[in-house]
């Protein structure tokens, strides 16, 4: 069961609880005896869970990176933040979109589910849209044809592998962010397994090349070389969207880490 689905069931029973405390228990109890205990906690913590879970479905959401897929970017252990209104509002749990505020856009670092299994949250960069052609041949990024800018930077030191890895700075839309490319590792590796719309993409030796799909996106994590996205498993559907992270707020292993990022 997932939190969202059980933050749900919770409020529902702790609110049905405040409800007949209110219209019916408290009358019919004698005067001066005690509620008891299942609606003493009911009614104290139905105000609490119904806040969280309006803030966690409409506003923010608090997730934890538990990979290096979005280094330099984003580290392993960091807790970040995700507007959960900046790509529309849609409805808990079932992740249907009511209202439409907006889209992802290139750049983006965005929240979703995985394609594969919705279970499981992913977090990567928007690098295409809607009708985008995405190419990635030798290690460099094209969008419509037009080569992504990119300027190399000092090396970057992996604490996790002990190991270096080119470091640059890529612009993709209106951001500026980090990369990193290891010199030993391939450009791509091919999927074990079809996914949809995997017509609209072809591979070879040097790379891989994919149209956008209507309602699909298509992203890569900034540690390029140590990560597994849409080049293996394909497009995330709208449906899937989560929304846009923009905001550190801890991380135990560096407790400096705090702040918004890109």
């Amino acid at each position: 069961m997932s939190f969202a689905l059980f933050l749900l069931l919770l409020l529902v029973v702790t609110g049905a609880v405040w409800a007949l405390e209110a219209l019916w228990l408290r009358r019919a109890r004698p005067e001066g005896e005690k509620q008891p205990w299942w609606v003493e906690y009911s009614v104290s913590f139905f105000p609490v869970i119904l806040i969280v879970f309006l803030l966690r479905s409409f506003l923010v959401e608090p997730f934890k990176i538990p990979s290096s897929s979005m280094v330099p970017t984003l580290l392993v252990g960091d807790f970040i933040l995700v507007n959960k209104f900046t790509y529309g509002i849609r409805l808990p749990v079932a992740n249907k979109k009511v209202i439409e505020l907006g889209h992802p856009q290139r750049g983006d670092v965005m929240v979703f589910r995985f394609p594969d299994d919705p279970s499981l949250d992913y977090i990567k960069r928007v690098v295409g849209v809607p009708g985008d052609r995405i190419e990635y041949r030798n290690k460099r990024l094209t969008v419509n044809g037009v080569a992504v800018p990119v300027r190399q930077i000092d090396d970057y030191l992996s604490k996790e592998r002990m190991q270096f890895s080119r470091r640059y700075v890529e612009t993709l839309g209106a951001v500026e962010h980090e990369i990193l490319l290891d010199d030993d590792a391939p450009a791509v590796t091919a999927p074990s397994r079809a996914f949809s719309f995997a017509a609209n993409c072809t591979y070879n030796s040097g790379g891989m090349a994919c149209t956008v799909p209507p309602g699909h996106y298509f992203v890569m994590g900034d540690n390029r070389d140590n990560s597994s996205d849409s080049r293996v498993w394909g497009f995330v559907p709208d449906q899937n969207i989560v929304g846009k992270a923009f905001f550190i707020w801890l991380n135990l292993n560096e407790l400096g880490r705090f702040g918004p990022f890109r």
